[in-house]
């Protein structure tokens, strides 16, 4: 079933949550299964709301595991599937991402992050899970994690996300935050021919000589939708490309490197980020989510008093923009990293910069966003 509902075009007054439910759709999502969490459950909501107008599935699922692998299996199902949680359920989603990443299953994560550790404070914000984003299931890995800072870019980014994980065959993470995901603005959604969807790839020969796991040229293998006639086997253990078990250091070497590097070789296609006035800056502010958009006074304020100060905003969190932190870093005296969080992605900037010159982190436990004037006086700092 599908109607004029599908996609809601227009301008809209929304909150980031309810944006990226409507990402979600403009996208294809047709399967969702999730377990409410605030900061995140209006996204759930929306979509419980909207799929029965287009016939799309959704599951509240018993528990955040039975989430993240409900979407793996609908994707080989051949459908685009997505989750959304926060904090302690993105913890639980961990074993089940790996398994998506070893399997190779292109799906869509939504983590609306808030402050912690463990339940933290539910209702209030935090950028505190950057670093588990990337690290936090086990193995050698590598993954693709988008940072919103607008309700806008919760819609467009949803969608970028849904793109890229059927380009790479890979989970790919939304990490928003809880004022982003509850802040309210304008949301433009465009007609449907306007928004651009990669399609998945699919292989095309015989069925007999389908391997799962057999790569093209990019590292990416085509896949096949469970139950169309192709034998398919799919594991999270080590595997040939027939996806077999095959619990050996040879198969082990030429599986996980092939994981890793089907991001780390296309890394310069994926990363994107946002620069303005770093030509000359003398500072740089590095920073991404909410305290992108708190940073942007402190800059103002700086300038007034005429500090250079350039900024650098973190579209692609992971892969890391490495090598553009590097070039910038031989010319500036510092850079300065506002986060909500005691230091997360600082450690990532001062690692890129590899002693060129320093980083500051502006820190935050979370609870509410930066005061720009500790931002402004990290600045300062850094030129003393």
């Amino acid at each position: 079933m599908s109607n004029d509902r599908e996609i809601l075009t227009g301008e809209h007054f929304m909150n980031g949550n309810v944006a990226c439910a409507e990402g979600a759709i403009a996208a294809g999502c047709r399967f969702f299964a999730g377990y409410p969490i605030t900061p995140s459950s209006e996204i759930a909501e929306r979509i419980s709301e909207r799929f029965p107008e287009i016939g799309g599935i959704f599951i509240q699922m018993e528990d955040e595991l039975a989430s993240m692998c409900a979407i793996l299996g609908a994707s080989w199902g051949g459908v685009k599937s997505m989750t959304c949680t926060s904090g302690p359920g993105f913890s639980l989603m961990q074993e089940n991402l790996g398994l998506g990443v070893m399997m190779e299953t292109p799906c869509v994560l939504v983590n609306i992050q808030r402050g912690g550790p463990s339940t933290g404070l539910p209702t209030l914000v935090g950028q505190q899970d950057m670093m588990q984003a990337r690290w936090g299931s086990h193995g050698d890995y590598e993954i693709i994690a988008l940072c919103p800072s607008s309700p806008q870019e919760l819609f467009d980014f949803t969608i970028k996300a849904f793109n890229l994980s059927e380009m790479y065959r890979v989970p790919v993470l939304v990490m928003g935050d809880e004022v982003v995901g509850h802040m309210s603005e304008r949301v433009v959604i465009p007609p449907k021919e306007k928004i651009k969807l990669l399609p998945r790839r699919m292989y095309t020969g015989p069925p007999e000589e389908y391997l799962p796991f057999k790569p093209d040229k990019d590292l990416v293998p085509p896949m096949v939708i469970a139950g169309e006639g192709y034998h398919i086997h799919i594991t999270g253990l080590t595997h040939d490309e027939k996806g077999y078990p095959e619990i050996s250091a040879e198969a082990q070497k030429k599986l996980v490197p092939r994981l890793v590097n089907k991001i780390k070789k296309n890394a310069d296609k994926i990363i994107e980020i946002e620069e303005s006035n770093t030509g000359d800056a003398e500072v740089i502010v590095v920073s991404y989510g909410i305290s992108a958009r708190t940073s942007l006074r402190a800059i103002e304020l700086a300038r007034e008093e005429g500090i250079k100060v350039g900024m650098l905003r973190l579209i692609t969190v992971w892969p890391f923009p490495e090598k553009r932190i590097y070039q910038l870093a031989s010319k500036v005296a510092g850079f300065v990293v506002p986060e909500i969080n005691l230091g997360q992605i600082v450690y990532e900037v001062e690692r890129a910069a590899k002693g060129k010159t320093r980083a500051t982190l502006v820190p935050h436990a979370g609870g509410h966003i930066h005061d720009p004037k500790d931002i402004l006086q990290a600045i300062r700092s850094t030129l003393k």
